[in-house]
């Protein structure tokens, strides 16, 4: 039986949080929002997630205050921008990122996030070198090396060099 896609009786934020960021595919999306992935076609390319998809979850977002549709700085298609509700998904996402690296990554590398102030990595969300818990934008992702060496395209290139979270993909 399948389950149901929302839960109108249930009081649980969890259950209430997965009616928004459940699906399969959307907390990519939101990673990648964190990284400073914006356009639709650079979504799309980089997830190599169908077009229908991405259009329905990146809805889906949007309604539920997660990002919001903006004014391309280039011209063009609105972009999509994290509200301040989903930048409060960040604790979240990085721990994520360490609990999937710590039990699933098969590699010995793996992308890890550093304070752009002093430099010192964080574990669980703090700085390891002067103890903050830095704000999203003061976060500098540091991917490995060999990071999607296979892929080709602009942004997967573009998000092999280290950056600071939130900054906007430069390709």
């Amino acid at each position: 039986m399948a389950l149901p896609r929302e839960y109108p009786t249930e009081n649980c934020p969890i259950a209430r949080s997965l009616e928004i960021i459940g699906e399969r595919w959307t907390l990519l999306i939101v990673r990648d929002a964190f990284y400073g992935v914006r356009r639709f076609s650079d979504f799309q390319k980089h997830l190599r997630i169908p077009k229908a998809v991405l259009s329905q979850r990146l809805s889906r977002l949007t309604e539920g205050g997660v990002l919001e549709a903006v004014p391309s700085s280039v011209g063009g298609h609105d972009e999509y921008a994290l509200t301040d509700r989903g930048l409060d998904l960040w604790p979240v996402i990085g721990a994520l990122s360490e609990w999937g690296g710590n039990h699933y990554q098969t590699t010995p590398q793996r992308r890890t996030f550093s304070h752009a102030e002093c430099g010192g990595r964080l574990h669980a969300g703090v700085c390891s070198r002067c103890g903050q818990a830095p704000r999203v934008a003061d976060v500098v992702t540091n991917p490995p090396r060999e990071l999607l060496v296979e892929r080709t395209d602009d942004v997967s290139a573009a998000l092999r060099r280290p950056h600071r979270m939130l900054g906007p993909v430069t390709i």
